[in-house]
């Protein structure tokens, strides 16, 4: 091998070895950034462990008629061991297959959704998200349903902290209870009573 093709190798390794440097500094320093500007405020996790739902806003009389309604939103937190099988199935099979299996993140959905999103990129179609329950709740009990993709990091990052907080059963449990489920309803139990009438 001649020397030129020896200095000519040296000098593509070295402008190689450097690229890579500076690549992964701004790697490292576009992360930072990220973090201090966007996930360093995001809430504690551990206050969901005490979570409990609000009170009542109505009035019953001695033969259990609703008197007084003092809010619009009824609620009634049932214990998840309390919730029919069929039901927590059902929410299972419509939300998040792998509930039980995944860290907080599902990561073949969000690829999917992210494949079908540019797919159907200009078109009037409303995105595809891929939230798990996990993520669901940490949008719903501790940050907003802001349309953003900085939202959707930082609730996949709430969503890996809530899965190693809280057992999974009691993510579930605040799932059931807190999803809005219409005609004023939050919750499978309040949603059972305002459609059927039911406990």
């Amino acid at each position: 091998m001649s020397a030129t093709l020896v200095k000519a190798r040296k000098t593509a390794m070295v402008r190689l070895a450097t690229t890579l440097m500076m690549l992964v500094t701004a790697g490292l320093v576009g992360g930072y950034t990220f973090y201090a500007a966007y996930l360093s405020d995001l809430p504690d996790t551990s206050r969901l462990t005490a979570y409990r739902a609000p009170p009542e806003n109505h009035v019953m009389a001695a033969d259990d008629r609703e008197l007084a309604d003092f809010g619009g939103m009824h609620q009634h937190f049932v214990a998840v061991q309390e919730v029919p099988r069929r039901v927590i199935q059902a929410f299972l099979a419509a939300e998040d297959k792998s509930f039980y299996t995944h860290s907080g993140i599902d990561v073949f959905s969000v690829v999917r959704a992210g494949l079908t999103n540019l797919v159907n990129l200009g078109s009037s179609r409303r995105p595809l998200g891929a939230s798990t329950i996990t993520q669901q709740v940490a949008k719903n009990m501790l940050l907003t349903s802001e349309l953003s993709l900085v939202r959707k990091v930082r609730e996949a990052v709430l969503a890996v902290r809530i899965e190693q907080t809280l057992p999974t059963d009691r993510i579930l449990e605040l799932y059931l209870n807190e999803i809005y489920l219409g005609y004023h309803s939050r919750g499978v139990a309040a949603a059972a009573q305002a459609y059927f009438g039911k406990s």
